[in-house]
């Protein structure tokens, strides 16, 4: 085709109103093409600014019309250099530029004064001089304007698709009540619509959390600045951090009960935040706030759920508990299951002293346990209300203390403290505010059962002891020894009596008389068996029987009791004894 000088730019116009048919990702390469073609260029190459977050002052290649040398970023200071006095360049300034010489022409393209980018061609020479010098701040107007309906088309296009991920995400939102998901969802989405930045979630530490997420723990005692001012105003804060070279946009994550964290989205110090960026990340915080704090709010309601069935299981279990040992252990594997550890402890506090109960963990029962324990005795007698101990070590500095995380409740019937459980762990800061909760309440729901057992056991230990000595009873004697006649193939009986105890009485009185009897009780104990039982059998007559024990055995039994009490009581007392023997076979018995 024909054109002139003149003609040239309304060529150059209506070939570009063209592009507009095509589609958007190939408008600029279309674009190169058309001034190709206007101009037989051989080389050419669009220079953009940098979009990612690396370097903002350079200029990376957009589009080369075939593959040469070239360089593929120019420095911002490289280009002032070149485009210092003119916006348009020949191959006399080009030529001083080794990397740039195989071009003869090159352009700074502008529209309204703003800056959008540089073109560079080799081009015939007589169409530049032709064409294109005596109209170049048309030329650059025109492929300026290009350049910018283009770039307001593809933001047109970038902010569909970017709402079009946040209804994506919302429905998807609307789906899930896992936390987990919802903020893989927006880390997601960051990463789809915005691949250059970079991203994290600043949450509190009261929930585990998937260990893929990008979380950093959000403690409110250690933060400060933009961040602390998004959290507590509910609103998007941007700031700048020169030393690290980074712009960072903070935006809350925002329900309707609250604030649950912060969005903290970093790219490189010299990057400005676009409203619609702002905009957009806004509302992917807010959408996710809320739906942060729906699925939050479901899975409280499924371990309230949980806890209570838990407190109603345990609770129907201790209540048909029939011994101590056995509601201990039970408790003990509710607590286990529940807070994930080993370390559980039940003391049973009297006046100053402390009891560690059977079932308890042998932490506890070391010379450092103890320790612990007694300090927090003391605690629970001051306070009588439960605690909770981030790391037990700071409390007490000079000991080493193979745990640290401690809950510890007290057990409080009739406002009365009948001592605590105590549930240990060895990482700080292990057990969060709702495991404290939930052990408050499973500790409170078993301390009436814990009683009951105890007070069981003490009703059953009195009806089957001699309230005066503390041996057996007589009929509690009898029954054990009917049952050892049926399983075990002999046995020895013993029947003491003390010599001369109505001397003893009318002499020194019958307190001193029970004093005597108390005597011989603990000489007894002290030299039996644990398996033997030492009862009283009446008045001044104590008796014990030996399972299993043959009639040398229980000779040799009597022969010590007579020693041992002749030499431990005050006043000196002498005793008497009758062993019985039998086996399977035959029975005997002879006195001492």
């Amino acid at each position: 085709m024909e054109i002139c000088a003149q003609s040239f730019i309304l060529y150059y116009k209506s070939r570009l109103f063209d592009l507009m048919e095509d589609k958007l990702e190939k408008r600029i390469a279309n674009w190169i093409t058309i001034i190709a073609d206007c101009l037989d260029v051989t080389h050419a190459v669009y220079y953009k600014p940098q979009q990612d977050n690396n370097n903002r002052n350079c200029f990376e290649h957009s589009f080369s019309k075939q593959p040469f040398d070239f360089p593929k970023c120019i420095s911002t200071n490289t280009l002032q250099a070149i485009f210092i006095e003119s916006d348009y360049v020949g191959h006399d300034i080009l030529s001083m530029h080794p990397q740039l010489s195989i071009f003869n022409s090159a352009f700074h393209l502008k529209y309204n004064e703003i800056e959008k980018g540089y073109l560079f061609l080799h081009a015939n020479e007589d169409k530049l001089s032709e064409f294109v010098s005596p109209n170049v701040n048309s030329f650059i107007y025109e492929s300026g304007k290009t350049i910018q309906i283009i770039e307001k088309q593809s933001d047109i296009l970038n902010e569909e698709g970017r709402y079009k991920e946040l209804f994506r995400v919302t429905e998807k939102f609307h789906s899930s009540m896992d936390v987990d998901i919802v903020l893989n969802e927006i880390i997601k989405a960051l990463k789809k619509v915005f691949p250059y930045f970079t991203y994290n979630l600043l949450l509190s530490n009261d929930s585990k959390h998937d260990k893929t997420l990008p979380i950093k723990e959000f403690q409110l005692d250690h933060i400060d600045g933009a961040v602390m001012d998004s959290y507590v105003s509910g609103e998007i804060r941007i700031e700048k951090i020169c030393t690290e070279n980074h712009t960072i946009l903070y935006a809350p994550l925002c329900g309707k009960q609250g604030v649950y964290g912060v969005l903290e989205v970093a790219t490189s110090a010299s990057f400005v935040f676009q409203n619609s960026e702002v905009e957009f990340i806004r509302l992917l915080a807010n959408t996710g706030g809320s739906a942060f704090e729906n699925a939050k709010l479901y899975e409280q309601s499924q371990t309230l759920i949980r806890d209570l069935q838990l407190i109603n299981d345990t609770s129907h279990r201790l209540n048909s508990s029939t011994s101590l040992d056995e509601t201990v252990q039970f408790l003990k594997s509710q607590i286990k299951k529940s807070f994930n550890t080993d370390d559980i402890g039940f003391v049973l506090l009297k006046d100053t002293e402390f009891t560690i109960l059977n079932g308890s963990n042998s932490v506890f029962l070391s010379e450092v346990g103890k320790k612990c324990v007694e300090f927090i005795a003391e605690n629970i007698r001051v306070k009588k209300e439960a605690l909770l101990y981030s790391n037990i070590q700071n409390q007490l500095a000079d000991e080493t203390i193979p745990f640290s995380s401690l809950m510890v409740v007290p057990m409080i019937e009739s406002d009365s403290l009948k001592g605590f459980c105590i549930v240990s762990h060895s990482i700080p800061y292990y057990f969060t505010f709702d495991m404290f909760k939930l052990f408050q309440s499973l500790i409170h729901h078993s301390t009436l059962a814990i009683t009951n057992s105890m007070l069981r056991e003490e009703l059953e230990r009195m009806v089957i002891t001699d309230q005066l000595t503390q041996l057996f009873a007589k009929g509690f004697l009898n029954d054990e020894i009917k049952q050892s006649m049926e399983k075990d193939e002999e046995g020895t009986f013993i029947l003491l009596d003390i010599d001369n105890f109505k001397k003893v009485n009318d002499t020194f009185g019958h307190q001193t008389g029970d004093e005597i009897l108390v005597q011989v009780a603990n000489i007894i104990q002290q030299n039996i068996r644990s398996s033997d039982i030492g009862a009283r059998w009446g008045g001044e007559e104590l008796a014990i029987y030996l399972p299993g024990a043959s009639l040398k055995t229980g000779s040799q039994v009597a022969h010590r009791l007579v020693e041992a009490v002749y030499k431990n009581t005050k006043p000196k007392i002498t005793v008497s004894c009758g062993v019985s023997y039998w086996n399977k076979k035959r029975s005997s018995g002879k006195p001492f």
